[in-house]
């Protein structure tokens, strides 16, 4: 049976769900909310963390970085975990690792034990997300409350990011930057207690022999990748960077040739043939770039060059976020009629927007910055939500692990991009465009040289006219760093609508389909039998 039947077998006996599986729904939201949240208030967080724990700038990249590193390369392992050995089992084994490592997180005493802790949550981390997605695949069978379902996932990480900054807004003006962490324990309690209750284990019942190398390989593959990136986005391009990416790239080969090659592959690497599974992923990571980068400068924008409290921040993003939540929602109708070739191109020319208002100066006010968010936040919900529909439309349920954990490893390898890369590139911009005023110390220009938390930190310790002459030089320097960051984020988004449009095409019908993949399966028998 070709993977379209399987698909089609699937969709065509789907049944509409009752209020259970809308209760199950609302208990999967809970680590969804957990994990946005955790990104945007580490965000928020960052200038606190730097002035307490004073890491270096490598070392506050690697703060907001390690969790998603380690989960990135985690999760397609950890989706396959699911398939195999229950979706439900893995979620209630992340949940309560993640709430434990937080709670060490949030006491961390030094920048090193904070980017441990970071790194072990990512390990729990990866046993969360593609456990919700695929869940929601095995729950709702149906295609038109699934895509609601999902509507309602993607929101969800809007809503946390949302709430994120305001919640932790109010913990960091009251508390110590560590209690931003603990905000993980009264939202994984009640998943803990009902998620055995409303919630039906799913898993494949034929998940085939299990394959170490080829978990093995998969990490091989995505960590060395990512690393080499944020070695480039710090230090620029050197040797261990191309050695790195080298080693990653040829892993993926042989993981990829292994799966090729296997009765019961780790992953299936049919998926990728099919255009909308692989385009929706590509535009999938290009929006979560556009998003985490957006953020990230205007997180340190607002807080250090504004000078507003991480609340108040906070406060001036969530009208960005409503944005987001009810284009997700809004567009679930629409996407059922309307080709999704010119539906998310259409939503990404809105993030487009976003970033060439940033560029043509409207940062430079906090009202400004509020409506740019408002207009990105529109292209994200909308290309979020038909970009996951997509992806988990292309598999059948029982492969809904491992689909769920591809879409996610995109998502956290666009996190981590989009910190490392629009980070990194504004990183640099600052450093090469700051000019030390005199009469700063040197200990002090080389702590203004490093990041703009430093020069703010390092201007506090000095004399108020040389201080405020060391403040307006960074505020300058970073501004005219992000200009160039917000074009070339702008890029970004029109390639991944130029992508949506080339790739997203309709679906070929089951007879059409199976022709085609039995006419590649045969071309791959030839090939391996020759």
């Amino acid at each position: 049976m070709t993977l379209t039947e399987e698909i089609r077998i699937a969709d065509d006996a789907g049944t509409r769900v009752g209020w259970r599986g809308w209760a199950a729904l609302i208990v999967l939201m809970l680590p969804v909310l957990l994990v946005s949240v955790d990104n945007t208030v580490l965000s928020f967080a960052i200038p606190a963390i730097a002035e307490d724990l004073a890491p270096s700038s490598a070392q506050q990249l690697w703060i907001v970085d390690a969790y998603p590193l380690v989960l990135a390369g985690l999760l397609v392992t950890m989706g396959t975990f699911g398939d195999r050995f229950g979706r439900r089992r893995m979620l209630l084994i992340g949940a309560t690792g993640f709430a434990v490592v937080s709670v060490l997180a949030a006491f961390a005493p030094t920048a090193a034990a904070l980017i441990v802790a970071r790194a072990a949550m990512g390990v729990f981390g990866a046993m969360l997300m593609p456990s919700t997605l695929s869940l929601l695949r095995s729950i709702f069978t149906d295609r038109n409350q699934r895509r609601l379902a999902i509507a309602v996932w993607a929101s969800m990480f809007s809503a946390g990011s949302a709430i994120g900054p305001v919640v932790g807004g109010f913990l960091l003006e009251h508390f110590a930057w560590g209690s931003v962490f603990l905000l993980s324990v009264p939202v994984l309690v009640p998943l803990l207690v009902f998620a055995p209750l409303l919630v039906p284990e799913s898993r494949d019942p034929h998940p085939g022999r299990f394959d170490p190398a080829s978990i093995v390989l998969s990490m091989l593959t995505i960590v060395p990748v990512v690393y080499a990136i944020k070695e480039i986005a710090v230090h620029g391009l050197g040797a261990l960077p191309i050695v790195l990416a080298v080693a990653g790239v040829g892993f993926g080969i042989l993981f990829v040739r292994r799966q090729l090659r296997a009765t019961a592959p780790m992953l299936d690497m049919r998926l990728f043939r099919r255009g909308r599974f692989s385009g929706a992923l590509l535009v999938n990571l290009l929006s979560v770039i556009a998003l985490v980068g957006f953020l990230y400068f205007v997180s340190q924008h607002l807080q250090l060059v504004m000078g507003l409290s991480p609340m108040d921040a906070g406060l001036a993003l969530v009208p960005g976020m409503v944005a987001m939540i009810a284009a997700g929602l809004t567009v679930v109708p629409i996407a059922r009629r309307i080709d999704a070739r010119i539906v998310v191109p259409t939503g990404l020319v809105f993030s487009v927007a976003a970033y060439l208002l940033i560029a043509l100066g409207a940062g430079t006010t906090v009202t400004g910055l509020a409506i740019a968010f408002v207009v990105l936040g529109i292209g994200i919900g909308i290309a979020e939500t038909v970009s996951n529909d997509l992806i988990l439309a292309s598999v059948p349920p029982a492969k809904a692990g491992a689909a769920s954990a591809v879409s996610e490893t995109a998502y956290e390898l666009g996190a981590v991009l989009g910190t490392t890369v629009l980070g990194g590139i504004l990183t640099a911009l600052y450093r090469g465009g700051i000019e030390i005023p005199a009469g700063v110390p040197a200990d002090a220009a080389d702590a203004a040289r490093e990041t703009l938390a430093g020069a703010f930190v390092a201007a506090q310790q000095l004399p108020d006219a040389i201080g405020d002459a060391l403040r307006e030089a960074a505020a300058l320097a970073f501004e005219s760093g992000v200009t160039v960051t917000a074009i070339i984020g702008a890029v970004l988004v029109v390639g991944a609508g130029v992508i949506a449009a080339t790739t997203l095409g309709a679906v070929p019908t089951a007879p059409e389909a199976s022709t085609q993949e039995s006419n590649v399966a045969r071309r791959e028998t030839g090939r391996h039998s020759g």
